[in-house]
């Protein structure tokens, strides 16, 4: 699997895109970067989008590929998939035909340019060759991390954005995820923070490991707040967290 980090900031500054990533081309994961990360003949590649939660930042990549794709009269859908609460936000407060045109209607109910599929968490949903299954994690609003796993059972779990989450540890812990890629927003001095916002830092993201059952071959940091992004990496070497790196936009994840 390969896995292109279109995004992966906590925050906007110039050159720090929004959470997306994009796996095998046409599977994305958030889309708080889409059309200012990749060209227009990419962005039609895209058939699906999973969704970890409706927070701005992972979502505002769907309204403008709709837009392109109805705008350049091309023949494309797009699944967009998340638990049920998720879709609901997105209807209701996006897709809205008041804040951005409902493209889950248009052009025709029957044949619109978004789809929106409700998942279970724990059950698996199989796209292009690949099983990917929600489990819940803690935020501030109703979320999911994704576990996915291709036929040659290599997995990898985004969290999305989460706080500590225990339980989804322990839900997995027969699963061997060879790379995890987890939220680390604050430093380990603005952990109140972290924990009132329900994010993660380095020392709550070793404490995180230790619950799982098996330290996954490489951990890759996500949602960085990029005015804290080298005090994190302090923090990270000190505590001498195995296999960890901060992601940066443009990187490439191969599983």
């Amino acid at each position: 699997m390969e896995i292109k980090v279109l995004g992966c900031s906590g925050g906007e500054v110039p050159g720090s895109n929004a959470p997306a990533f994009l796996l095998n081309d046409e599977i994305l994961f958030d889309a708080g970067s889409v059309t200012n990360a990749l060209n227009a003949q990419a962005q039609m590649r895209i058939k699906h989008i999973f969704i970890t939660h409706a927070h701005l930042d992972h979502i505002r990549g769907i309204p403008f590929l709709a837009d392109n794709i109805i705008t350049n009269n091309i023949k494309r859908r797009v699944n967009i998939l998340s638990i049920s609460p998720v879709l609901k936000t997105i209807k209701r407060h996006l897709f809205n035909s008041a804040v951005w045109p409902d493209f889950t209607v248009i052009p025709h109910p029957d044949d619109a340019i978004l789809k929106m599929l409700a998942m279970k968490v724990g059950k698996p949903v199989n796209v292009n060759g690949c099983d990917v299954t929600a489990y819940l994690v803690h935020h501030t609003v109703p979320a999911v991390g994704y576990l996915i796993e291709d036929a040659q059972k290599r997995r990898f779990f985004y969290t999305g954005d989460t706080g500590p989450t225990a339980e989804t540890w322990r839900r997995m812990k027969d699963t061997q995820i060879h790379c995890l890629i987890i939220d680390i927003s604050f430093p380990n001095s603005m952990e109140e923070m972290a924990l009132k916002t329900e994010h993660l830092t380095a020392r709550l993201l070793k404490k995180e490991l230790s619950i799982m059952h098996s330290m996954p071959d490489h951990v890759y940091v996500t949602h960085a707040k990029p005015q804290y992004l080298d005090a994190i990496e302090k923090d990270i070497r000190r505590l001498r967290i195995k296999n960890t790196r901060i992601l940066r936009d443009g990187d490439i994840i191969r599983v």
